[in-house]
């Protein structure tokens, strides 16, 4: 999936796009059916010494056609997936400003740059699970409307 087939996507619908990027060597989900969904798109981060991924991986990400796609890391390093997630989050966010980025790892090491995304008015988090993704969390009825067109002051 490239990123400048995610910006043609997101003209013509006009959403926010979810961006779902899966700490596969921290976390293996078994619930990626909640991600078969229009507004997502899921990369899973496969490393390098990973030789095997279960046959439910891999037949929910190939339902999910082209909005789903792996990416193994090519080489063993401290951090090496982890700065495979960094790149692609720049990468995406300079295409779609206003998509949505989702961490999926138990690792703590990625909430320095979450912190420093979100000084940048990214829209980021991480979640240890795909079910704890704040996509999956009602919204309190007490909650605000805010508009996303900027007000003249």
């Amino acid at each position: 999936m490239q990123a400048e087939k995610i910006n043609e996507t997101n003209k013509v619908k006009n959403r926010r796009i979810n961006y779902v990027l899966i700490d596969h060597e921290n976390v293996q989900p078994t619930d990626l059916k909640l991600l078969d969904r229009e507004d997502v798109r899921l990369w899973v981060f496969v490393g390098a010494a990973q030789t095997k991924l279960s046959s439910d991986l891999a037949i929910q990400m190939q339902a999910m056609r082209e909005r789903a796609d792996y990416v193994r890391i090519s080489g063993n390093g401290s951090n090496a997936l982890d700065f495979h997630i960094a790149f692609y989050i720049g990468q995406l966010a300079g295409v779609d400003p206003r998509g949505f980025f989702h961490i999926i790892s138990k690792d703590t090491g990625f909430d320095p740059l979450l912190q420093h995304l979100k000084a940048k008015t990214i829209l980021v988090c991480r979640s240890a699970a795909v079910g704890d993704m704040p996509l999956f969390k009602p919204v309190p009825a007490n909650t605000p409307v805010v508009s996303a067109q900027k007000v003249a002051v």
